[in-house]
């Protein structure tokens, strides 16, 4: 079940939030004392999340099917996406598991039953492994606006929102909703580049040392000012010592807004939303 993106959470009682933690999305599929771990897309990794799977295995169940999140969590406690891939090849001691739903236990299919029903179950069976490396993902009952606005002063990526009832269905649903935390920040425009289907994107960097990527998404005046920008503005190499990745980079002179999601220290689904040129 995929939660639907939208822009702001919803109102009223008629639902249950919860942090959205930034990782890798997996199912545990547990059984007699073995136990297994599943990407989104049913790509086994097991052997990635081992550790993770042998805390599985002690899970109190004949069988269950969880779902869940694996994350990395900084020293804040918050989640950290571009921590994940070097904790899981050296220090998979800091992978969690924060468990969030129940599909299956000891051979009933709960998809049918409510969230609340579903959850009962599944905080109980975490409950049976303290200290363990799976943990059950806390819900808030209250105002939805009031518990965004928290993860946003706290630097989290952002919050699901889920309806009280709903059954747990495949594919995209609009009885879970997932509400985004961004922030803005101005940054230099050092560069440009293409990805892999020839969508260019501008390289980016400020004064803090901090540097990333943006998808381009400028209105049409704003776009042709800044490719005239680019095309007048050319330099041999990046104007920041040891980048030595091949780009077509620019001198300096041209700032930009730019959008990308909290929760991490590097830019991630970023995009330059204006522009300035110096004078």
């Amino acid at each position: 079940m995929q939660p639907t993106l939208v822009d702001t959470p919803p109102a009223g009682s008629d639902w249950l939030h919860e942090i959205k933690y930034d990782g890798y999305r997996t199912q545990l599929a547990i059984w007699s004392g073995h136990a297994l771990a599943y990407s989104r897309n049913g790509n086994n990794w097991t052997a990635k999340f081992g550790a993770i799977v042998e805390d599985a295995k002690a899970i109190p169940a004949l069988s269950a099917l969880i779902d869940g999140e694996v994350c990395v969590q900084d020293e804040n406690g918050v989640t950290d996406f571009t921590a994940l891939p070097t904790a899981i090849t050296w220090h998979p001691e800091r992978l969690v598991f924060f468990a969030f739903d129940l599909l299956h236990l000891d051979g009933d299919d709960l998809t049918g039953k409510s969230l609340e029903e579903r959850r009962a179950k599944l905080r109980w069976l975490v409950d049976q492994v303290p200290g363990s490396r799976i943990v059950m993902s806390d819900e808030f009952a209250g105002d939805g606006k009031a518990f965004f606005d928290l993860a946003d002063k706290h630097g989290l990526e952002g919050i699901v929102s889920k309806r009280k009832g709903s059954r747990y269905l495949s594919g995209s649903s609009r009885d879970w909703l997932k509400i985004k935390c961004w922030k803005t920040s101005t940054m230099d425009v050092i560069g440009v580049d293409r990805d892999k289907d020839g969508v260019p994107y501008a390289l980016l960097a400020d004064a803090d040392g901090n540097r990333g990527a943006a998808y381009i998404g400028l209105p049409g005046d704003l776009r042709g000012a800044f490719w005239r920008y680019v095309e007048g503005r050319a330099a041999d190499a990046s104007p920041i010592a040891g980048i030595k990745r091949k780009a077509s980079w620019l001198r300096p002179g041209m700032t930009a807004q730019v959008r990308y999601l909290k929760g991490s220290d590097k830019l991630r689904h970023a995009v330059v939303q204006a522009i300035e040129v110096e004078k």
